[in-house]
């Protein structure tokens, strides 16, 4: 099986929403699974250490995961404009990876949610590819062929899924924004699928 690895933080949950859509994408793909995996979160000041394994939802992401995922998506709530803490942390802590070339030539996309229409979405969104590119993924976004792109009237950008967590509408998902991260979904297993056997040519 194709693996993608969906991996995010949240906070409130719409990230975590966002990431089981980009999940049920990868699913509706044959020949490919969705691993769900989040990162603990940090503060400023000294505290126990999190537990190995959070209470609810889904485990705490390792280095392994991003070795032996052969595509991945990673989804951050925005913090002025830029990926949460915890992810960034998570992500500063790869350098063993890039050392080996483990992300080389696979896809990957990014994600991501905010409270306000203009709360930093697209440059979240390309912030987060940054890293990405140093470790040398490919990275993929969402093409305005999908027409929920051209529809939405809430979340959704060309540089990957995103949504507005408005307490107005229950902080739930729209349709396009469903829509939206389960293409993220879908591309990136059609293309990890598709690039199998040829990750040598792009390292």
């Amino acid at each position: 099986m194709t693996r993608v690895l969906v991996l995010f933080y949240s906070r409130h949950g719409s990230t975590a929403a966002l990431a089981r859509q980009v999940a049920r994408g990868v699913a509706s793909v044959s020949g490919a699974e969705a691993i769900l995996r989040t990162v603990p979160p940090v503060a400023p000041e000294t505290r126990a250490a999190s537990p190995p394994v959070p209470e609810e939802g889904a485990p705490y992401a390792t280095l392994a995961d991003l070795r032996e995922c052969d595509a991945l998506a990673m989804g951050s709530p925005t913090r002025f404009g830029n990926m949460a803490a915890p992810m960034k942390y998570f992500l500063d802590g790869t350098s063993e990876l890039w050392l080996e070339g483990a992300l080389s030539g696979k896809p990957a996309g990014v994600f991501t949610s905010t409270s306000t229409q203009h709360g930093g979405q697209e440059s979240t969104l390309l912030t987060m590819m940054v890293p990405l590119l140093h470790h040398g993924a490919l990275v993929l976004g969402l093409p305005y062929t999908l027409q929920p792109l051209s529809d939405t009237r809430s979340g959704g950008t060309p540089y990957g899924p995103s949504h507005v967590a408005s307490s107005a509408a229950g902080n739930r998902l729209d349709e396009h924004e469903q829509a939206l991260a389960r293409a993220l979904g879908r591309r990136l297993a059609v293309a990890a699928i598709a690039l199998a056997g040829h990750r040598d040519g792009l390292r």
